[in-house]
């Protein structure tokens, strides 16, 4: 193995609190001390930023709520969503969604384009097996779909990558997330070897 091996992470939940928000968050433990200090700043950034993206909560109904899914947390990987819901005001409420997907060992995230070796075109690869997926499930979308973004939101669950829209990005609201699940055998000649899917690919 070109890894070594690390026990999966513990993941506990800590409530945070403020005027008319509450907070789910998850806080990493039982890692390599710098890993689980890159890992949970990492986390606690992109709670702010969710925060920050929904706006003011100054509507007297106004209210937000925070918390998360483990994904994968194994072979030195953990995976997991982010989500916040908030009601800030008009018709109804909406919930963004982030994923942060680490390297346990190192605390090292992810992007999208590191899963694949380099200069393979996972970004068409990706959005023609999605293309498929759209008209054999027949989901509505606002218009044909194209293409990804070579950063599009994803997690890696059940040795499958999962790309995922945002509310309203390509199919109306009542759909909420469309997600996509891809198994990693679909892709294994363009996975990186030494990425989490390369990790995901080996059968043990």
């Amino acid at each position: 193995m070109a890894f070594q091996f690390q026990s999966p992470a513990v993941i506990q939940s800590s409530r945070v609190t403020f005027p008319k928000a509450e907070l789910y968050v998850p806080v990493v433990n039982g890692l390599h001390v710098s890993a689980r200090n890159a890992i949970n700043n990492k986390i606690r950034q992109t709670e702010r930023q969710l925060v920050q993206d929904q706006g003011a909560l100054t509507d007297p109904r106004a209210e937000m709520i925070g918390y998360f899914e483990t994904k994968t947390n194994e072979k030195n990987v953990l995976s997991l969503s982010l989500f916040n819901y908030a009601y800030t005001g008009g018709a109804h409420g909406l919930t963004l969604q982030e994923s942060l997907t680490f390297d346990s060992g190192t605390g090292k995230v992810y992007t999208l384009a590191e899963l694949f070796k380099p200069g393979s075109d996972y970004a068409k690869r990706l959005s023609d097996l999605i293309r498929a997926q759209i008209a054999e499930r027949q989901i509505e979308t606002f218009e044909p779909f194209k293409t990804i973004r070579p950063d599009q939101p994803f997690y890696i669950a059940d040795r499958s990558l999962v790309i995922y829209f945002a509310l309203y990005e390509i199919t109306p609201y009542a759909y909420g997330f469309p997600y996509f699940p891809i198994s990693v055998y679909d892709l294994s000649d363009i996975v990186n070897p030494n990425g989490p899917l390369g990790r995901m690919d080996v059968n043990d």
